[in-house]
């Protein structure tokens, strides 16, 4: 039994060395980050607004209320949708979240992303016979849904770098 488990290893590390060696690499890991060099931020002061603000000055961007570019950021919409059909017991639930938002240039109004929207949603499962953990459970999904959906605004942020 040692010897097949010596030879399982064996091959798993030849095989991780085979994959670095080529240049094997995750798709999207060795892209830079938003590179934008300052970014205005507008819309209502929410926990997602912060979020974003975290995320984009960790990836180098200035927040600037003069900037050449301004982030227009919605309301975020919280919506619960009920899957299942049992009144009684274990409930799935799909949480989603929508948020719209563009990116313009101040100098002339031009939007270089026009009105769009971010949309995550997850699906989790309640029962009655736990009433605080569900309060719990839903918070802890809104905040998952606000990282997907900052992880998604980055990757649109990602276009204007070429623009």
């Amino acid at each position: 039994m040692q010897r097949r488990t010596l030879l399982q290893l064996g091959l798993a590390a030849g095989a991780s060395l085979a994959l670095a060696g080529c240049g094997f690499r995750l798709r999207g890991l060795d892209q830079p980050l938003v590179t934008i060099e300052s970014l205005a931020l507008e819309g209502e002061d929410s926990e997602l607004a912060r979020q974003v603000t975290r995320r984009l000055e960790r990836a180098g961007t200035r927040i600037d209320g003069q900037a050449e570019r301004v982030l227009n950021l919605g309301a975020e919409r919280f919506r619960e949708r009920r899957l299942s059909v049992l009144d009684s017991g274990p409930r799935e639930l799909e949480m989603s979240l929508e948020v719209p938002f563009s990116v313009q240039r101040r100098a002339d109004g031009a939007y270089l992303l026009d009105q769009q929207r971010l949309e995550v949603s997850e699906r989790l499962t309640v029962n009655d016979d736990a009433l605080l953990a569900q309060d719990d459970l839903r918070e802890a999904t809104r905040e998952r849904l606000r990282d997907q959906a900052v992880r998604q605004l980055m990757d649109r942020l990602r276009a204007l770098t070429e623009l």
